[in-house]
């Protein structure tokens, strides 16, 4: 083994971004998230919702045939600015970081769109979740790019099996963060693994994973990637661990989203 591996702990939350007491908006974080279809409108929502308690502002983009569905998050969700996606790139301009994938479909129209906004910004944070996991270019990914696959859509994305060595040897091989999700996570930057076990199994609901996904593109505006994936899953996984000191298993992700601002909190005060 010629990596270090070590348990994620709440250093890494001590260890975030906090916003200066003269800040103005925009200068805590700026996030554009590329996600949702017709058919998966709760995936951005649970993305957003998380982002827009982390960072200044979020961008949000999804499928042109998605306005009513934009219209109806608008409703629910005040705290993003929808932009329409011929607009995606000039958005992606302003933001600090760029989450692309939760519920967006897998089609020509989100792998050329993947692939061209990498292109076009190799040196922009992306957090590559869910369906762009799927039509992803992997010669794209560097060093500012973080994948979030499951135990299927690792095998499915790098072509083998995953264990604690595949998850370093995938991020050494493309350059990138590789956040393999599971009972336990493993994090690796190619150089280090981390692993985290905070987490239950009140989280395989669905949408949890999206809430992960829109936690780390948070986090990654004004930290650190590797950085920031470690602190997502370790914060994730408190705050389901918290939620289930309190109600057992039976929280969903909306519970998630809400307990996580709490968390990190305790955890930075402690």
């Amino acid at each position: 083994m010629n990596w270090s591996e070590k348990i994620i702990d709440s250093k890494v939350v001590k260890s975030l971004y906090q916003p200066p007491a003269g800040s103005h908006k925009g200068q805590n974080g700026v996030v554009l998230i590329i996600a949702g279809s017709e058919k998966f409108h709760g995936a951005p929502l649970f993305a957003a919702k998380i982002a827009s308690k982390i960072v200044d502002l979020v961008y949000f983009s999804s499928v042109p045939e998605n306005n009513e569905l934009i219209k109806r998050l608008k409703s629910k969700l005040c705290d993003f600015i929808a932009v329409p996606q011929e607009e995606a790139f000039e958005a992606a301009e302003k933001a600090d970081a760029v989450l692309l994938g939760p519920g967006l479909g897998v089609s020509e129209e989100t792998k050329q769109l993947t692939n061209d906004l990498l292109k076009k910004f190799p040196n922009k944070k992306f957090v590559l979740d869910a369906d762009a996991l799927k039509v992803l270019d992997k010669s794209l990914l560097n060093k500012n790019c973080a994948v979030t696959p499951h135990k299927e859509e690792f095998k499915e994305l790098f072509g083998v099996e995953d264990s604690k060595e595949t998850v370093v040897q995938m991020a050494k091989k493309y350059g990138c963060t590789v956040v393999l999700k599971g009972a336990e996570d493993c994090v690796s930057n190619g150089e280090e693994l981390r692993i985290n076990k905070t987490g239950n199994a009140g989280m395989t609901k669905g949408g949890t994973g999206d809430v992960l996904a829109g936690l780390i593109a948070a986090l990654a505006t004004k930290n650190d990637l590797f950085l920031a994936a470690c602190a997502g899953v370790f914060i994730n996984g408190a705050a389901g661990d918290r939620l289930k000191e309190r109600v057992s298993y039976y929280y969903n992700a909306s519970d998630l989203i809400e307990e996580i601002p709490r968390t990190i909190k305790q955890i930075a005060e402690s």
